[in-house]
């Protein structure tokens, strides 16, 4: 989480994420965006003729700022935040019909999925809530179609209408009136099945879903099950475009942004590498990939400070061998100096201490002279690369951080871009 007072918002990146106004500590409105400095330039320009806009702009001190890799991730984080502290100028909270919830039923073997007005506290099977009735009901839309559920509040002697075009699948109503009770006991968990998926997915848990799928669909396909394999390769382009869409559709830094900050960073290397004299161009590298397969590199470039889109590479992993992220950085940057593009000023690589040393000995071995820093998460920080390893924390309160934080981003975006293709393109080929 990144904190910026009132008096420095210039600072804040463009970047997808949530956002907090807050008042002392405590939060007065939420938001979300996907150019997170660019939405709160327009509640600044809203304030000159909203009154509501105009409250929030003349009470907060601070802006609280959490970066999401994903728009969908944006919209979960915000209705979770909202849930937790109801900032005023959110809503009037004691009006229940402010805002609607996802509600799935604590049912022993049939669960159902509603939309619900009335929040019940502390009851973990509400969802939300959620500001824009389109967003709730878009995405309870795109889920049904990639795992099905039923939202029909009585168990009749029929199939459901859902059940009729596939969005109840397999369907509570039918199930019940089963005879057979092995097929009705696997039907049974078949539903379950669906509903902790769809709890995966609210909860954001995004890989677990892509995992399963993509378990699934090789574990088909060893099979020679190929029209199933199809089906969930259609679930997991479905999940992708629902997670993925508009990902990083605004990553820029001002102009007038970047040289400050090119300036600031320059002053810094310099501390660290003596010999350095111009960081006209910085190169980023990143690492993409699901249980090591489909696994890509990206290198992406930023010259004079701004991103320079056309000389990004991505690079397919080739090795069969390459088990770690370690071998596979290894190999993106020793195809990447075997090319007869010009040589950075910096190198930066998503990683800590172990992508670091790596990258080091590797420079060593080819003879370049280098400066190289390791940007990690968790908690957010730089490593850089001469003895000792020294690390620098708190960089996201730092302007100066921020073309470096921007690349980091942009690596990663670009990574699992190729990634994501690759795979879709393996799953097309599949036999129908």
């Amino acid at each position: 989480m990144t904190v910026y007072k009132a008096n420095a918002l210039s600072h804040i990146t463009s970047s997808t994420g949530v956002y907090l106004f807050k008042k002392k500590n405590k939060v007065i409105y939420i938001g979300k965006s996907i150019n997170i400095k660019a939405r709160i330039k327009s509640h600044i320009e809203n304030a000159k003729k909203d009154k509501k806009e105009r409250r929030i702009i003349e009470n907060f001190d601070r802006i609280e700022i959490i970066k999401t890799d994903f728009e969908f991730n944006a919209l979960l984080l915000e209705s979770q935040l909202i849930n937790r502290y109801k900032p005023i100028y959110n809503a009037r909270w004691k009006d229940d019909k402010s805002y609607l919830y996802i509600k799935i039923t604590d049912d022993k073997n049939f669960s159902k999925i509603f939309v619900s007005r009335k929040e019940k506290n502390n009851d973990p099977l509400y969802y939300g809530p959620f500001p824009s009735v389109n967003s709730i009901e878009y995405l309870l839309k795109q889920i049904r179609k990639i795992f099905p559920y039923c939202s029909q509040k009585k168990i009749t002697l029929t199939g459901c209408f859902y059940s009729k075009i596939g969005l109840c699948n397999p369907c509570p109503n039918v199930i019940s009136n089963l005879k057979d009770q092995v097929i009705k006991k696997y039907l049974t968990n078949q539903y379950k099945k669906n509903i902790y998926y769809i709890k995966q997915i609210l909860n954001g848990k995004n890989e677990t879903i892509e995992g399963f799928f993509l378990k699934k669909i090789k574990d088909l396909s060893l099979k020679e099950n190929f029209e199933k394999a199809i089906e969930y390769r259609n679930k997991l382009h479905l999940f992708q475009k629902l997670i993925y869409m508009r990902v990083y559709s605004n990553l820029e830094i001002d102009p007038s942004d970047s040289t400050k900050s090119l300036q600031e960073l320059t002053v810094l290397i310099k501390k660290y590498f003596k010999k350095i004299k111009t960081l006209k161009r910085i190169e980023c590298f990143d690492i993409s990939n699901i249980s090591f397969q489909y696994s890509t590199g990206s290198m992406v470039v930023a010259i004079n400070g701004e991103l320079d889109k056309s000389k990004y590479r991505k690079f397919k992993i080739k090795r069969k061998d390459n088990n770690s992220d370690l071998f596979m950085l290894e190999e993106v940057l020793k195809r990447r100096f075997n090319n007869k593009w010009a040589l950075p000023n910096l190198m930066l690589v998503d990683g800590g201490t172990p992508q670091v040393f790596t990258v080091l000995k590797l420079l060593k071995k080819l003879k370049h002279d280098i400066p190289l820093i390791g940007i990690a998460k968790n908690p957010n920080r730089l490593v850089i690369g001469v003895d000792g390893l020294p690390k620098i924390n708190h960089i996201l309160t730092d302007p100066k951080y921020r073309l470096l934080i921007l690349l980091r981003d942009e690596s990663h975006r670009f990574a699992k871009k190729y990634h994501i293709y690759l795979r879709d393109l393996k799953f097309q080929s599949l036999p129908n």
